[in-house]
């Protein structure tokens, strides 16, 4: 099937629908447009999607998208299309409105069900359905769902124009995590010096004294340390780059140092050929924290593909 991806960033979620054809892309971040076209042969469209000319695009069967979460401020929740104008959902329900595609693919955190009492998440079924769609939706865990030793809840939403394949569609069932984070984080070899921490660190002692074990991550929370003993990585944000709160951590053979962009890569389950481009380490910890766990994705479309 043809897609059409907005809010694509790196294109996390191309990458589980692998076979099929990404016809049209839309990113407004021009440093992950830079790492997206260094792996997928096509031109982003980076503009807001406030700027999309729904008319001028492509036909396409899939419209997916991993859309930010804007509050919804119209007072009262009429429950309708009217009250999703103005928010970023809004956007993506206005080129469907035209597009018709078979099926609409949504990714988001997953506090969004709950969001202001569930008022948020009941408007955009309510838009789906205005629109024609039946809808299923699942929060799945990237450790259990993506056998990816991350702990990364997402909700997954995914509304189909034609009732039998809603009816024929089951979300997949969780799976046995034997990736280790060994598998996904090298902790023996030597990196560039710029990931390690040193005696430069104002709080470097207190890390020497609680990061121990050379088989886990733990997480600097600005003033102190956690360990995280289920053996997976703590969810990875689009801040961890920055130095100061949640930055995952571990103890190598050659001391304490944070994760590279790469193995933040690995952890979202994104191929080991995956390009990094030479942008600014913070762009590259941005952008695999916005990111999905590939290979969650890649499990919802084999189910897809079964339609």
């Amino acid at each position: 099937m043809k897609i059409a991806s907005f809010f694509a960033g790196v294109g996390g979620i191309e990458q589980g629908f692998e076979n099929h054809e990404v016809i049209y892309a839309n990113e407004i971040d021009k440093n992950a447009t830079i790492t997206y076209m260094s792996n997928f042969k096509i031109d982003v469209d980076n503009i807001d999607i406030k700027q999309v000319d729904e008319i001028k695009l492509p036909n396409f069967d899939i419209l997916m998208g991993g859309f930010p979460c804007q509050a919804f401020s119209v007072a009262g929740y009429r429950l309708g299309f009217d009250d999703a104008r103005g928010t970023l959902f809004f956007e993506l329900m206005r080129i469907a409105k035209h597009k018709k595609p078979k099926i609409i693919f949504l990714e988001n955190v997953k506090n969004l069900v709950g969001h202001d009492g569930g008022k948020t998440f009941s408007t955009m079924l309510n838009v789906l359905e205005e629109l024609g769609y039946k809808v299923k939706y699942k929060v799945l865990n990237a450790m259990e769902y993506g056998n990816t030793p991350q702990n990364r809840e997402r909700i997954y939403i995914l509304a189909f124009k034609n009732k039998n394949d809603y009816k024929n569609f089951e979300f997949p069932e969780p799976i046995e995590l034997t990736t280790k984070l060994c598998d996904v984080i090298d902790f023996e070899a030597k990196v560039d010096d710029k990931y390690y921490y040193t005696s430069k660190f104002k709080q470097y002692d207190l890390l020497v004294s609680q990061i121990t074990k050379k088989d886990t991550i733990y997480q600097w929370r600005r003033q102190y340390v956690r360990e995280n003993k289920s053996n997976v990585c703590p969810t990875l944000t689009a801040n961890m780059g920055t130095g100061g709160h949640n930055v995952p951590l571990i103890l190598s053979k050659f001391g304490i140092r944070k994760l590279t962009p790469k193995e933040c890569f690995n952890l979202q389950g994104f191929p080991k050929e995956f390009n990094l481009p030479n942008i600014a380490d913070s762009h590259l910890y941005k952008q695999s924290g916005n990111s999905v766990c590939v290979n969650v994705i890649k499990r919802i479309a084999q189910r897809l593909n079964q339609l």
